[in-house]
């Protein structure tokens, strides 16, 4: 009997660790142009995300569309790029408040060789830049 008294928190330990233990992506795979958030070398809890979805929906690439400002233009890049960093500052705050320690473009995380399974959070997204 005693010895079972020691057995079993080793193996609630070994259950544990098991249930936490970190996803990686393999270093052959990583593309760094699909990750916007987090290290793709030691995760547990990833999402994905639509960004170019995201970027279409901030004010400032609606203001671009609704006042037709021709693409090359001065106006068009600083409003792009003022779109692009909208939806980074509201990937980085959804991780943060969900607790998604890394986010990825839609499709990369499935498409892997070993596909990795996770949350969209493109109309949370959405809906944050819209704010």
């Amino acid at each position: 009997m005693k010895r079972l008294s020691v057995i079993a928190p080793v193996f609630l330990v070994i259950a544990s660790i098991v249930a936490y233990a970190d996803l990686v992506i393999p270093p052959q795979d990583i593309e760094l142009e699909q990750i916007f958030f987090g290290n793709p070398a030691s995760f547990s809890n990833p999402a994905e995300i639509d960004v170019e979805a995201l970027t279409l929906a901030t004010p400032e690439f609606k203001e671009i569309k609704r006042k037709k400002i021709k693409k090359g233009t001065g106006k068009y890049w600083i409003l792009r790029s003022n779109a692009t960093d909208r939806a980074h500052r509201a990937i980085k705050k959804l991780a943060e408040e969900l607790e998604y320690d890394l986010i990825a473009n839609e499709g990369y995380l499935g498409e892997l060789p070993t596909p990795i399974e996770c949350d969209n959070i493109t109309k949370n997204a959405i809906k944050l830049v819209k704010e």
